[in-house]
């Protein structure tokens, strides 16, 4: 089947860098490109992996009980920290 496709810039550079790697027709490495491409779209997508951290016990707080982020600067810098 014979038809026109307009392939952005980036895709057409990077088709043409494999079609000289591979030394094949453009042809050839378009089909195989698009076969594949189908091949994954078709199938499920795979679940994401869960995400987890790690925690750590960083003991109690060292400025007590801080109310706002200017208030525990200035207990731990000092008055002077402006």
């Amino acid at each position: 089947m014979r038809t026109t496709l307009t392939l952005d810039d980036d895709v057409a550079a990077a088709l043409n860098r494999l079609r000289r790697e591979r030394d094949v027709p453009f042809r050839a490495l378009v089909n195989d490109a698009l076969r594949r491409g189908l091949k994954e779209l078709r199938e499920p997508a795979r679940p994401a992996r869960r995400f987890s951290t790690l925690t750590a016990d960083l003991g109690p707080c060292l400025l007590g009980d801080i109310v706002s982020a200017s208030e525990a600067i200035e207990q731990a810098e000092g008055p002077w920290h402006r």
